[in-house]
């Protein structure tokens, strides 16, 4: 029994043992598996940031390699860019290399072309010399029985025929080369100067009104048996009209000074009432002497106003004096005060001293003040008087030669006679009686006509244009520049006229012909 219960106390041990070591297994395992499942999930947390680090690794690597890429790709973008630049460059380099060959090429056959057509006319001269050295042989055949004196005036006549046209075309080249370059200047110039330069001008006359407060001073002017007026007469040198105009005698005389003189006395007399050969006298001197300093006076204001200096007294007496004088109406004062300026606008457009023109445009026509008591022209009295009194050459040739009557030394003497012609010819300036101008426009019209082979001509414009009508059939295209030229020639040495003249020459030939 105690068997029985030791086999089944161990038995029962036995299952107890193993049944704990079944749960001591089970726990073993239980715990190993939570070991496991531990180490899993730690595994699985590191593979999981091994995986996002790889991950991040692996983008990290491929936007570098990106980027890479894209310099790579930008690098052979350009590279491609600038050999697509060159491809059409050197494309653009064909087409205009072309367009340069076909160009040659045309060039080439308009040469080819022309080259057969020289050939052609060289072929046709060639034929034309044959027959002209066929002419010349009948010619001479004809010619030999002529003495050398004929057969040489018959060559040099054929000679001067064939020279005459080279001189017309050289002259008409060298016209026109002259013109193209001077012509815009000078008008340039002479435009300025005439637009900045404007002044009044005096109307000529040689008659003086002298207004009375009554028409019973008259009769103590003429005084008893005309004694007054024979005194006033002789006093003063002028013609005293005493008319049947009411309230006014006339002071007649072609001397200005003495004129104004005599008038200035006249009204004092006038006004005094006291009128006697005596008291004329008395007051005739005393205005003379008073006329001297306004004549002074005059001279220095004129010389002001053009800003001339230290001229000497009698110079500026005579400036004065030209107040008086006046030429185909215009006041001399004026006009040298206007040529002054004219002058000094020239001279600083090409660089000169304009104070020594304006020095010599005032005093160019001073010879005016003493010609209607000294013989001589003006031009030359002017550089008598100037080099008396001491101013420099330049001054007395602008003077002595603004008429062309002497040679023109300096450039400064060339501009008074230019400034003196576009004074005297600006539109107004001067006037002309009716006979003198008409008279003018016939003999433009006479000097045209002279020349051989003018079929007409017409002076227009106020003569200041000639048109003149050729006959085709005796002058030639190139001949009418030359006929221009030597009528220009013939009117500058047989014409005194101011400003320019226009020639014109036509030469038109026509072809009638009647239908029926």
């Amino acid at each position: 029994m105690v068997v029985v219960y030791i086999s089944g106390a161990i038995i029962i041990g036995l299952l107890l043992g193993w049944k704990i070591g079944e749960i001591l297994e089970k726990n073993k395992l239980k715990k190993t598996k939570e070991d496991t499942e531990k180490i899993l999930k730690e595994a699985k947390v590191k593979a999981e940031e091994i995986i996002r680090k790889a991950d991040l690794d692996g983008k990290e690597l491929l936007y570098k390699l990106r980027v890479e890429f894209d310099k790579q790709n930008s690098a052979k973008r350009q590279d491609l860019t600038q050999l697509e630049k060159k491809i059409t460059q050197r494309e653009e380099n064909l087409e205009k290399r072309l367009d340069f060959i076909e160009n040659k090429e045309q060039e080439i056959r308009a040469r080819e072309r022309e080259l057969k057509d020289n050939f052609q006319e060289l072929d046709q001269k060639n034929q034309i010399l044959k027959n002209l050295i066929e002419e010349e042989k009948e010619k001479l055949k004809k010619i030999s029985s002529l003495s050398p004196q004929e057969a040489r005036d018959l060559l040099l006549k054929r000679y001067e025929e064939e020279l005459r046209g080279d001189k017309a075309k050289m002259l008409r080249e060298m016209e026109e080369s002259l013109r193209e370059e001077s012509e815009e200047k000078a008008k340039e110039i002479i435009s300025q100067a005439i637009q900045r330069c404007a002044v009044e001008h005096t109307t000529e006359t040689t008659v003086s009104v002298v207004p009375l407060p009554n028409d019973e001073i008259k009769g103590r002017i003429i005084g008893r048996e005309g004694r007054n007026i024979r005194s006033f007469e002789m006093a003063t040198g002028v013609d005293l009209v005493i008319d049947d105009t009411p309230e006014a005698v006339s002071i007649s005389g072609f001397d200005p000074i003495r004129r104004e003189i005599a008038r200035l006395s006249l009204e004092k007399l006038v006004q005094d009432g006291r009128i006697h050969p005596a008291r004329i006298e008395e007051v005739v001197e005393k205005t003379k002497q008073e006329f001297d300093k306004k004549l002074m006076e005059e001279g220095k204001v004129a010389a002001f106003e053009v800003g001339i200096h230290n001229l000497h007294p009698e110079l500026t007496k005579s400036l004065g004096k030209l107040k008086y004088r006046t030429s185909f109406g215009q006041n001399a004062l004026q006009h040298s005060k206007e040529v002054a300026i004219i002058m000094s606008i020239l001279a600083s457009e090409l660089n000169l001293d304009s104070r020594i023109a304006k020095r010599a445009g005032l005093l160019h026509d001073i010879g005016k003040a003493i010609d209607h008591q000294v013989e001589g022209t003006h031009a030359q009295l002017g550089a008598d008087l100037l080099r008396r009194y001491g101013e420099n050459d330049i001054v007395i040739n602008a003077s002595e030669s603004h008429h062309e009557e002497i040679e023109l030394k300096y450039i400064y003497s060339l501009l008074a006679l230019v400034a003196d012609a576009i004074s005297a010819s600006r539109p107004g300036a001067r006037r002309e009686t009716l006979e003198t101008y008409v008279k003018r426009l016939k003999q433009l019209e006479t000097t045209a006509n002279s020349f051989e082979g003018v079929e007409k001509s017409f002076a227009i414009q106020a003569g200041r244009e000639i048109r003149v009508m050729v006959q085709p059939n005796k002058i030639k295209d190139d001949e009418i520049h030359l006929l221009a030229h030597e009528l220009k020639k013939k009117l500058e040495q047989e014409m005194d006229y101011p400003g320019n003249i226009k020639i014109t020459v036509i030469r038109e030939t026509r072809a009638v012909s009647y239908a029926k």
